[in-house]
Order: C-alpha cells, then sequence, then structure tokens
C-alpha cells in the first residue's frame, strides 16, 4: 500500500470532497477520472490541462504509471512522477484507478464488496477509505515517550 504521509491522506480526502461537491467526473477521461482529480488536487491543473500532458503517451494512467521513466521528461511522465512523490506505487496508481486495493476494499464502511471504478460514489468512498487506512498507519508509526520517561525527564 502507498507509503502513509499527510499530504497524500489530505490529497484523497480533498479529491473525494471535490466529488461529492460536483466536481466533473469521467472514468474514461484523464482530467476527471479518479487519479485525474488526485492530480488536480496535487498539481491545481485543470482537467483540461491534465488531459493535454497525458495525451503526449498512449494509455490509462495505470498503463503509463507502469510505462513511466523518470529519464523522459513526456508531460504525462512529469505526472506520474507527481504521483509517485505522494506516495503512491505504480500498483497503487492502478488500485486507484480501478478500485481495486483488497486491503482497502475490506475496510470498507459495512465490509468488503467490489466497487465500480465509474461510479461517482464508489470513488468516493474509496477514496476516503484509503486515506482513513493511510491515517490510521502513520498515528501507529509515531514513537511517543512511555509515560514513565516523561515523570523521569520532568524531575
Amino acid at each position: 500500500m502507498a507509503h502513509p504521509n499527510i499530504t497524500l491522506i489530505n490529497t484523497l480526502r480533498e479529491a473525494a470532497n471535490n466529488l461529492r461537491n460536483g466536481a466533473p467526473y469521467a472514468w474514461g477521461h484523464h482530467g476527471s477520472c479518479n487519479c485525474g482529480h488526485v492530480l488536480q488536487v496535487i498539481t491545481q491543473l485543470s482537467k483540461q490541462e491534465i488531459v493535454r500532458h497525458a495525451q503526449t503517451v498512449h494509455g490509462e494512467w495505470s498503463e503509463i504509471a507502469e510505462d513511466y521513466c523518470g529519464v523522459t521528461n513526456a508531460p504525462a511522465y512529469l505526472l506520474v512522477s507527481k504521483l509517485e512523490r505522494l506516495g503512491l506505487t505504480p500498483t497503487d496508481i492502478h488500485n486507484l484507478e480501478y478500485l481495486e486495493d483488497r486491503k482497502v476494499l475490506n475496510n470498507l464502511p459495512g465490509g468488503f464488496r467490489w466497487l465500480k471504478k465509474n461510479v461517482r460514489e464508489d470513488v468516493i468512498v474509496y477514496f476516503e477509505t484509503m486515506a482513513s487506512m493511510l491515517e490510521e498507519q502513520l498515528l501507529n508509526s509515531i514513537q511517543l515517550p512511555k509515560l514513565e520517561e516523561w515523570q523521569m525527564a520532568a524531575v
């Protein structure tokens, strides 16, 4: 699963909020699909600008991520590098686009179920569930001193 970090968590929640508030959504459109909405948040590019960048190579975001080469400066690859810097792997990008990460699906409110990649409400719940899981992982990774250590330091 993706590397848990505050920026990724907030990005997923903001993308979900944008979708909930009626942002244009079309799974077959590079700029307003699942990854397109994440890219809109992290790049501040419009859906049209994202499409122009994406059309410099062929394929869906999952295919672009798999073919990504850090040396090539094709605009689409620059967008993939933004997703990777956000903490996503090519597998995560694929799972975001297709709503397929079993860990996320197992943690959906109400339990496991398959979601549809092109249904706005399914994308929203997937993004929110993934954000909550990443937040929990991040919080669990924080090491706090034990109470006794705090008390001894105060003496």
